[in-house]
């Protein structure tokens, strides 16, 4: 269990939906929630259009080259959900809260994310099969 220094403060910060068109997919968000999006974003080799929902949001996530990791997602699993980013009070005391509990992680030290944010992977094989995203 976290100590409340990390967890009290958790909340989810977006889910992340692997797109194959990203206006296509864009369109239920604008024309039927009526949602404006954020400019795109790139990380990682995805363009990303968030929406944000009142503190929390949707991303789309397109491939911007087939080897990309969402590209090579979507050649793997097709469109969906791809993970859920959970915003913490401290990123650090959180991925040093999962080293300690044996939590396998992708990035064991925060990185650049998408619209400027620092974000740090939990593998999915210690989530119960959910890639989760940490964020600060």
């Amino acid at each position: 269990m976290l100590p409340p220094t990390v967890a009290a403060d958790a909340r989810i910060a977006h889910i992340g939906i692997a797109v194959r068109d990203l206006e296509e997919a864009a369109r239920f968000y604008r024309e039927i929630l009526g949602l404006t999006p954020h400019p795109v974003a790139v990380a990682d080799g995805a363009q990303i259009l968030e929406f944000d929902l009142g503190g929390s949001g949707v991303e789309l996530l397109a491939a911007a080259d087939p080897e990309t990791p969402i590209g090579k997602y979507l050649a793997k699993r097709g469109p969906g959900i791809h993970h859920v980013c959970f915003r913490v009070r401290d990123l650090e005391a959180a991925l040093a809260q999962c080293r300690a509990a044996g939590y396998q992680l992708i990035d064991e030290v925060p990185r650049p994310g998408g619209h400027g944010r620092r974000v740090a992977f939990v593998h999915p094989k210690a989530t119960a099969g959910i890639l989760i995203e940490l964020t600060g």
